[in-house]
């Protein structure tokens, strides 16, 4: 009996994780194996001695009968374990059993019952033990038993849980495997075998390296061990690889859960595939369905807003990177955006081209389809037999071959056609990695290429109507930015339909600053009334008159009198009655010859900071005085020009240092949705920081009055008040005397010098002798010398008679005559003009400096003789 421990332990046995036919050598004994069957049916086992008793008893013995082991030891097992009616045959068979025989059986029980107090008793429910007992003799040589026992209802559950797994394994619609803890197929069903072809069998020690590519079998190994090692299941992962002898590429769907044993020990992994191709093809079919429908719904909402060419481009750019396609080009032809409407080459796809668009989702890839690459903005041509001038002859869409090495894997020439017209070419490419074009893209490309095309014709024809029209605008305003002395200029010209992206009709409004002698400026503001070319046209021709009339340095008023006369013969109605006629009776009068046209004239003098307004039917001029609200001037508004029959009254107003001066025309402050009232109202009130830059005030207005969406031109002209210092004026009365004159030399000369203009000396003090000598010999009254210093040096001579002086041509033999030759040839500019008291001369000499060359007064002498 000493061969048999004192008390069975569990079973050892070899490691569970030891692969199928692993040499015995090879095992791993270890006290607690994973996964071993005793898990599941729990063997208890005694042994009996020579005369019939237990004499061992394990612990499992002790959980299934429910017996202790010291109430179990030294009692008869047939006696305290068998019904009373199966006791004698049980002795029989017992006594069969120590005579050396073995015995298998099945043996019915009693399953103990928990006590109050919670230990086990021998009462309870009946049970089937299978009872396997084994002759054996103990180290006397007398005759024993061991006995191992199982119950009956744990081997009918694992029959029944085997049963299960059969029927999974080999009925199931999906693939099934059972991976071991090595990672290591296990078990495979007849699904998983009819893909990947053989028998289960044939798949048993196989890994997933054996199945799926290298990246992809990574990526599902680690998987794998995080749920071996985390019990994480994992659902719907989607795992990609191709069949045995077959080129397509499959998608499965797996389930991945940890197996255990019966005590809970993990043991393998449990994996459950589906093929997902077919579903996930039409899935993708679907997504790219949905994709199209919101890339159309997105280029119809985002193409062709700007109705700028390049924009155009870009704006398609933006709505197929990277939706569509990860680089994307687009070439316009060159004629065409010059303004040429048939370039030449048009038809067999040779004319130049210009690169306007270029848009990537992959850094550092260039991307240029055939050839050479080309730069964004330079301009090309496709070779003849390229497809992209295939595509563009044939106004189909291409494909071009990918080039060996490179990123680009599929790539789309489509060209762009508007109104059976072909105005460009775009290219779509996918990189290596992305899904290659097919026809359903294609299509798609042709109809977004179609969209954008559309659109880029209609930039096209209003960029060149646009670009007419800007032509002759400009021509009509201005040259660059105006100067005044003692003045501070901004303005704004606005075409009626700026923003709202249609070609604007060449409107009449005008603006002017114009510079006159002794400091002074004449501001001007103007609107013909009308639309069209004729507006325009006439418009230019009060705009030149004006002009020409402030040359003549006439008051305010007589130049808006002048400028009615002019605009009556402009074909104007040349009064009221006939504007009157006209409107009444249309088809009796030719409309298209009424001309009517307003117009505000100022004059401004630096020097007194006084402005003479006169007005012919036009909007109030409005005033800003530092610390003060803005108001409106009470200028007579007059009739319009071209009405005539009604002279023009002048006002005059004196500006204070920094005041604001606003001259504008009524599309400013007038529209269909706003009274003009309300509009001045406004405007007036926009105008509430006048100490603010002017160039931000201009803003400002136009932004607060929201005259960006006006249907009429507009013109604003400001003007800020920066009189001239009083130390930079020289203002002296003469008596008339001869020796004025040297008292004007004197003069002249100690102001110049303390200006440090001594540069400047010799001719003015020449210049101002002539003048002065001529206000004596030809003038009246008493002589006034002023000299004023800006941006030039201006000395006026006043006297106070009428006759204005006339250069002539002295003669050889003349001993006089030559004084205004004089003052001509030395002088940047001279003139005269009458004042309400007389006249006044005057001349105008530039500053010294580096692109200054002063004329010699000796030489001029020299030259008059």
């Amino acid at each position: 009996m000493s061969e048999i421990p004192a008390r069975a332990s569990e079973p050892e046995g070899p490691s569970g994780g030891a692969s199928d036919g692993a040499p015995f050598a090879d095992a791993v004994w270890q006290s607690s194996p994973p996964g071993s069957i005793y898990d599941y049916i729990k063997v208890a086992s005694f042994s009996i001695g020579p005369d019939g008793l237990v004499d061992q008893w394990s612990l499992r013995a002790e959980q299934l009968l429910g017996i202790r082991a010291e109430d179990a030891v030294g009692t008869d097992p047939i006696e305290a374990f068998i019904d009373p009616d199966l006791r004698e045959r049980g002795q029989r068979k017992m006594a069969e059993i120590l005579d050396g025989r073995e015995w298998t059986g099945v043996v019915p029980f009693r399953v103990p019952d928990d006590d109050a107090d919670g230990e086990r008793s021998r009462r309870g429910q009946r049970g089937l033990a299978e009872v396997y007992v084994m002759p054996t003799r103990t180290e006397d040589g007398e005759k024993a038993a061991v006995c191992i026992v199982v119950d009956v209802r744990v081997l009918r559950s694992i029959e029944t849980d085997l049963a299960a797994s059969q029927a999974i394994f080999g009925q199931s619609p999906f693939g099934f495997l059972l991976i071991d803890p090595d990672l290591r197929v296990r078990r495979a069903n007849e699904r998983f075998a009819s893909v990947f072809g053989g028998t289960p069998d044939d798949h048993r020690g196989k890994g997933v390296h054996d199945y799926l590519p290298r990246a992809e079998a990574d990526r599902v190994s680690a998987t794998l061990r995080r749920v071996l090692e985390t019990g994480d299941s994992i659902t719907d992962m989607h795992v990609t690889g191709f069949a045995p002898h077959s080129d397509e590429r499959r998608h499965w769907s797996v389930n991945l859960y940890r197996v255990h044993s019966g005590s809970g020990r993990p043991i393998g992994i449990s994996w459950l595939g589906t093929d997902i191709t077919a579903r996930r093809e039409a899935a993708r079919e679907a997504a790219s369905a949905r994709r199209n429908l919101a890339l159309l719904n997105e280029a119809g909402a985002r193409i062709g807003n700007s109705l700028d060419l390049e924009t155009t481009a870009r704006e398609l750019l933006d709505v197929v990177v990277p939706g569509f396609c990860d680089l994307a080009t687009v070439d316009l032809y060159q004629g065409l955006l010059v303004g040429d409407e048939t370039p030449p080459g048009l038809a067999d796809g040779s004319a130049e081209l210009r690169r306007v668009a270029f848009s990537s989702a992959v850094s550092d890839v260039p991307f240029h389809g055939t050839g050479e690459r080309v730069r964004l903005g330079a301009v090309h041509h496709y070779p003849f037999n390229s497809p992209c001038a295939d595509a563009l002859r044939t106004a189909r869409p291409r494909t071009v071959p990918a080039e060996d090495g490179g990123l680009v894997q599929s790539t789309l020439a489509v060209p762009m056609v508007a109104h059976d017209t072909v105005v460009g070419l775009a290219q779509f490419a996918r990189t290596k990695g992305s899904e290659p074009f097919g026809d359903r893209d294609r299509d798609l490309a042709v109809e977004l290429a179609a969209r954008a095309a559309v659109c880029i014709d209609n930039a096209r024809l209003y960029r060149r109507e646009h670009e007419r029209a800007l032509i002759l605008q400009r021509s009509l305003l201005p040259p660059g930015d105006p100067e005044a002395s003692g003045l501070d200029i901004a303005c704004r010209y606005l075409p009626g339909n700026a923003a709202t992206g249609r070609p604007s009709e060449v409107g009449g409004d005008w603006f002017d600053v114009i510079e006159l002698p002794g400091h002074r400026t004449a501001l001007v503001v103007g609107d013909v009334m009308g639309r069209g070319l004729r507006a325009a046209v006439a418009m230019g021709e009060l705009r030149t008159a004006v002009r020409t009339l402030a040359g003549l340095d006439l008051e305010p008023a007589e130049v808006l009198a002048q400028l009615d006369e002019i605009a009556r013969g402009l074909g104007a109605p040349g009064s009221v009655q006939q504007a009157t006629r006209a409107a009444r009776r249309p088809r009796e009068a030719d409309l298209s010859e009424v001309y009517l046209a307003t117009c505000v004239y100022a004059v401004y003098d630096a020097v007194t900071r006084r402005c003479t307004f006169a007005n012919a039917g036009h909007l109030p001029p409005v005033l800003v005085e530092p610390g003060e609200s803005a108001l409106m001037l009470d200028v007579p508004p007059g009739l319009p020009l071209g009405v005539g029959g009604e002279p023009f009254e002048e006002v005059e107003v004196e500006l204070p240092e920094g005041a604001l001066l606003a001259l504008y025309t009524d599309g400013l402050v007038e529209s269909r949705d706003h009274p003009l009232d309300e509009g001045l109202q406004s405007f007036v009130g926009a105008l509430t920081d006048s100490t603010r830059p002017l160039e931000d005030v201009c803003d400002q207005v136009l932004n607060t009055l929201d005259s960006h969406h006006a249907e009429d031109d507009i013109a604003l002209l400001m003007a800020r008040v920066q009189g001239l210092p009083s130390e930079s004026v020289g203002d002296w009365t003469l008596p008339r005397e001869p020796r004025s004159v040297g008292r004007a030399r004197e003069l002249a000369r100690a102001q110049l010098l303390d200006w440090d203009l001594e540069p400047l000396v010799d001719t003015t003090e020449l210049l101002v002798s002539e003048l002065v000598t001529n206000a004596l010999r030809y003038g009246e009254g008493e002589i006034r010398l002023r000299l004023l210093l800006d941006r030039t040096l201006v000395c006026e001579v006043w006297d106070s008679g009428l006759v204005q002086p006339r250069r002539r041509r002295a003669r050889d033999t003349d001993e006089g005559g030559r004084g205004l030759q004089l003052v001509g040839l030395l002088s940047a500019a001279w003139g005269s003009r009458r004042t309400p008291r007389g006249k006044t001369v005057w001349f105008e000499l530039p500053l010294p400096g580096a692109d200054t060359q002063l004329a010699d007064p000796a030489e001029a002498l020299l030259s008059l003789f």
